[in-house]
């Protein structure tokens, strides 16, 4: 049944690779992979002889002894408890998701997102491309790559008409928010693992990584300016849209309600999907009442009207969806320990530590970085703020952006712009190989 489970994974992950070959949605492949790879697991559940305590970190001793079913510890039981674990983590990210997403369209409800495009005064396709690249970097590592990532792209959609350039824009931001959140204990899901799970702090974190990070950000930024697509100047849009007396209001009160996120999570010690659902619904209030004083009395009372169901309605539902399979479908290889034993297997070879890291980093723009990091803290027993725990974030959260399905800044991206796997392999991968090698290299230099 491992093998069904490892094919149909193989075959799923294929199909979305070819989305545009096969010409269907990368949706469809992803959720029919993440029902079957379970369904699987549940058929053949009494043969397996592996299991991974996700919770802990660790692979279950005896469990090929377990039984089935009964009244104390059995299969069915880990199974059970397995999957609500692994699909509460995932509807935590995907209701942080959401949060974010909404806030930002509610933003540009009120055409927010103006005052940054007249903030920005240049014309040049280089020295913007340096200055969201910038933004990605510091925006991430303070309120996570995910949501800079979002927040960008729909500036982006307000500065450049011309899809195929903001193709371009949407990959170096990936690789920029992803450098940005692996220095951050907030700015990226593994590092704030790393954090959490005492492996690293905070202080010690941004200090061995953040030279790395800028590395891992400027030199593919610098390389994409010699691009031809980089060249000349920005096409000017055809209209401009009337600005709000409440945009510049509702973008302050927006990306200060979700930069509240990670302090409201460091307070409180709740999950940052709590948070969000706060800014959330401290923007809508405020929004809803921004609007009720403007519609006129025969809309009053007509909630489709108001700015948060209008939001809520353009969010990216598929993007969602896509993101759910995946995660869950991962979190199947995860649970039969498969993962985890790769990783074993690789380090009782005797590979040189840092080469085994790099390569775990390729591995997360494959397999999510998620279940690798989680398979690595219980590899390894090195004390907090060891090197190897600093190597391990660096590597998990930018290796990530040599694909484009190989991050959650990079699966948002592919749902909000429509880019393709293999044109992002094809045009955004080299330059992203070429950063977290660099990167790498001053880390070990360091």
């Amino acid at each position: 049944m491992e093998i069904f489970i490892v094919s149909v994974f193989v075959l799923g992950y294929l199909a979305i690779t070819l989305e545009h070959t096969l010409k269907i949605d990368k949706l469809i492949p992803a959720l029919i992979m993440m029902a079957l790879a379970w369904a699987g697991i549940a058929f053949g559940l009494d043969n397996f002889t592996t299991w991974f305590d996700s919770h802990n970190g660790e692979m279950i001793e005896g469990f090929s002894s377990l039984p089935l079913e009964g009244h104390h510890d059995t299969k069915f039981a880990w199974f059970e408890s397995t999957l609500l674990h692994h699909f509460g983590k995932t509807c935590e990210i995907l209701i942080f998701l959401v949060g974010a997403m909404t806030i930002v369209e509610i933003i540009d409800h009120f055409n927010g997102f103006q005052t940054i495009k007249r903030i920005i005064k240049t014309n040049k396709k280089s020295i913007l491309l340096w200055i969201v690249c910038a933004l990605g970097f510091i925006l991430s590592a303070i309120i996570d790559n995910l949501t800079a990532t979002i927040v960008l792209i729909t500036i982006l959609r307000k500065l450049i008409k011309d899809k195929n350039l903001r193709m371009w824009y949407a990959g170096l931001i990936i690789i920029a928010a992803n450098a940005g959140g692996a220095w951050s204990p907030i700015g990226d899901v593994t590092t704030t693992m790393l954090w959490m799970g005492d492996k690293v702090t905070a202080s010690e974190l941004a200090k061995y990584l953040l030279l790395p990070s800028i590395v891992c950000m400027v030199i593919p930024t610098f390389f994409a300016t010699f691009l031809p697509i980089f060249k000349g100047e920005i096409e000017a849009s055809d209209h401009e849209e009337t600005p709000s007396q409440h945009g510049t209001k509702m973008l302050i009160i927006g990306l200060g309600m979700i930069v509240f996120v990670p302090i409201f999570k460091t307070v409180t010690h709740l999950p940052p999907y709590v948070g969000m659902m706060l800014s959330l619904g401290i923007v809508s209030l405020v929004a809803e009442f921004v609007s009720n004083r403007e519609i006129s009395l025969t809309n009053r009372g007509d909630h489709g009207h108001g700015p948060t169901f209008r939001a809520l309605s353009k969010i990216e539902m598929p993007s969602i969806l896509f993101f759910l399979g995946i995660l869950m479908t991962v979190a199947a290889l995860e649970s039969l320990g498969l993962i985890f034993m790769f990783g074993k297997s690789v380090v009782n070879s005797g590979i040189d530590i840092n080469i085994f890291i790099l390569l775990l980093g390729v591995g997360s723009a494959i397999i999510d970085n998620v279940p690798l990091v989680a398979a690595s803290m219980g590899m390894f027993q090195e004390s907090t703020d060891s090197t190897l725990w600093h190597f391990i974030a660096y590597a998990a959260g930018t290796g990530g952006s040599m694909l484009i399905i190989g991050s959650a800044a990079g699966v948002v991206a592919m749902g909000m712009e429509k880019i393709s796997f293999f044109w992002y392999f094809k045009n955004i991968a080299w330059l992203a190989l070429l950063g977290y090698v660099a990167g790498a290299a001053v880390f070990l230099l360091m």
